[in-house]
């Protein structure tokens, strides 16, 4: 009987034939150029990538963790992948561009083993590595300097971070299809609106209707990931409440948020919404609110710092003695990110970001305040929209979906 220290630590599983890539050869191969040119420029001998949000960027393939650990690894000359044999095929058949290498169970080292492999075959046996500290477990770090004890680990993380919240043109392509099915998501959901329906079954059909959207804009694409925040009353609070079964009742303030995921790009969608009427109190803080958002989309412009957005929209909350009920920042950016991965973090509109706003990012609006349960106009008020900045300097919004009491007073 074959025992399992005979079996194979690594495979190669070509099965099936490749599938239509998200991006086109010229677009990946220019982020591997750029990718190298930073480890070239930064003494890099290879870069050993864990995140979701990286393997994906620079592979166009987003794994499913279950617990095992994923790599992508890039040296001058090598761009491998390296995937569990759970997965059979499959990240052969997605990764864009290189190579994939399989490890199997039969041993716990085998991940690393199957990364030590490439790198040897690269001919890459001791130097810098670079690595995800904001990824990277702790545990994982201390196993990897324990396997590779002839390299200096480096971090890349922030670095690459910067690089990636410059979208190139087919990024924002798919960027805009993603704020499109935000929009289907949209209506399909303010449709199922009506007393006495469940919250979870706003956001079911908000869901489906963006997922056949995505399967026909993407015919070759994995359907996966794509999800509906639908909140009512109380729930409204926080901007990531997910939905319960809970049922819209007459005078409920309304929170939808579309969110399609398209090949690990994340696009939204949130407006406010009232059922039937909107109180006196509720409506006041509603305009407030959207008085703000109109604002900072106005801010919105290449050469302005993320800080100086933030400030002053503080003064408007301020000036109505809201700003203490102001609940996150002002936005952020978009790209490869999701509620359970990634985020390109110094794109964000907050006090303490630095950042300039340049052409080629993309980047929400979505101001938020939350009333108290038992005070007059109670709960979370919130909206947002996709911003993207052209190469000429302008700034286009790519969310089509109204907002406003004017237009999201839903009635039956």
């Amino acid at each position: 009987m074959q025992q399992a220290n005979d079996l194979e630590r690594t495979k190669f599983i070509p099965n099936g034939e490749k599938v239509k890539p998200t991006f086109s050869k010229a677009e990946m191969d220019g982020r591997v150029a750029k990718l190298r040119k930073h480890m070239s420029d930064n003494n890099i001998d290879a870069v050993f990538f864990t995140s979701y949000h990286n393997i994906c960027y620079y592979a166009d393939f987003l794994h499913t963790s279950f617990g095992r650990y994923y790599g992508l690894v890039v040296t001058p000359k090598q761009h491998c992948t390296v995937s569990a044999n759970i997965d059979g095929g499959m990240p052969w058949r997605r990764a864009n561009n290189g190579e994939n290498i399989v490890y199997t169970d039969w041993r716990r080292d085998n991940f690393l083993y199957a990364v030590k492999k490439v790198l040897d075959e690269s001919g890459v046996k001791k130097g810098r590595l670079g690595i995800e500290e904001d990824h990277m477990p702790i545990l994982l770090q201390k196993q990897v300097r324990d396997a590779f004890p002839d390299f200096e680990l480096v971090d890349v993380s922030q670095a690459l971070m910067r690089m990636r919240m410059i979208k190139s043109k087919e990024e924002i392509a798919l960027i805009k299809n993603g704020a499109h099915c935000c929009d289907v998501g949209g209506y399909a959901a303010r449709d199922a609106i009506a007393a006495g329906v469940p919250e979870y079954e706003v956001a079911l059909a908000g869901t489906q209707a963006m997922v056949r959207e995505i399967a026909k804009l993407y015919p070759h694409a994995e359907l996966r990931d794509t999800w509906v925040w639908f909140q009512s009353g109380v729930n409204t609070d926080g901007a990531h409440n997910w939905p319960t079964s809970r049922k819209i009742q007459k005078g409920d303030i309304l929170s939808h948020n579309s969110f399609p995921m398209i090949a690990g790009y994340y696009t939204a969608l949130e407006r406010t919404l009232f059922f039937e009427e909107v109180d006196k109190k509720s409506l006041e803080y509603w305009n407030i609110n959207v008085e703000v958002h109109k604002r900072g989309m106005q801010l919105i412009k290449p050469g302005v710092r993320c800080m100086d957005i933030a400030a002053e929209l503080n003064e408007i909350y301020r000036s109505y003695n809201l700003l203490p009920n102001r609940t996150f920042g002002y936005g952020h950016s978009f790209g490869v990110l999701c509620h359970y991965y990634g985020r390109e973090a110094g794109l964000e509109l907050r006090e303490d970001i630095e950042t300039v706003l340049e052409p080629g990012m993309v980047i929400s609006m979505e101001p938020m305040i939350m009333i108290p349960e038992g005070q007059p106009g109670a709960g979370g008020y919130r909206e947002h929209d996709i911003l993207v900045i052209n190469d000429d300097g302008t700034v286009e919004d790519i969310t089509g979906f109204p907002f406003g009491p004017e237009h999201n007073v839903v009635t039956r």
